[in-house]
């Protein structure tokens, strides 16, 4: 397949484009600079320019077979990116309608599963990261509105332990003790998902 990742430079993002490789899949990564992707020299397309410029996204955009989307605000948010994802969402949706693109797999949040208990993630979501669930459910809510071939990911607090390929998966629901995932392991269920037209439209929680 032909992938493209946003949020190419983030932890998340640089184990998109290594799971992507090594799935033997053709990679380009759109990055604002491509500063941190040296490791990868030759064996990936970089682009630059700016994710919520619409035009540009979709110009990029074309040819390839699906979104891998990473992106998201670096932390601590600063109160500029208080409405980040919703804009994001909003220029992604209407520029891989532009270029003719459908499919999507896009990084949320396990703090919008209310129905969990064992982690209260929802509970703490709201009390700790409260603008992380209001703009992070925006973000769905665009992409839910639209006639496009998503895939919301929501995974739990994300570590950097190497990969396993040992990870659960729920639709609808975080699985139960879900409090960790490597991004290794996030990055893995991305590429297999993008291919995976049964997931079209579903809202997915992973962890270890």
């Amino acid at each position: 397949m032909k992938l493209i990742i946003l949020g190419a430079t983030g932890g998340t993002g640089l184990e998109l484009i290594r799971r992507s490789l090594l799935h033997g899949h053709s990679v380009t990564a759109f990055v604002r600079a491509s500063h941190g992707l040296e490791e990868f020299r030759d064996r990936i397309t970089v682009r630059q320019g700016n994710v919520l410029d619409r035009n540009a996204l979709a110009q990029v955009l074309q040819g390839h077979d699906a979104v891998l989307s990473a992106f998201g605000p670096r932390v601590p948010i600063a109160k500029s990116d208080a409405h980040l994802l919703e804009g994001f969402a909003t220029v992604l949706t209407h520029a891989m309608t532009d270029a003719g693109l459908r499919r999507a797999v896009i990084i949320s949040t396990a703090f919008l599963f209310k129905d969990s208990i064992i982690p209260p993630t929802y509970l703490i979501g709201k009390l700790l990261f409260p603008t992380v669930v209001t703009d992070s459910a925006a973000l769905e809510g665009i992409f839910q509105k639209s006639d496009l071939d998503w895939t919301i990911v929501r995974p739990p607090q994300l570590t950097d332990t190497p990969f396993t390929g040992s990870y659960r998966v729920r639709l609808g629901h975080l699985p139960r003790m879900g409090f960790k995932i490597g991004r290794a392991d996030v990055a893995e269920y991305f590429v297999q998902a993008a291919a995976d037209h049964t997931l079209i439209r579903k809202v997915v929680g992973l962890s270890n």
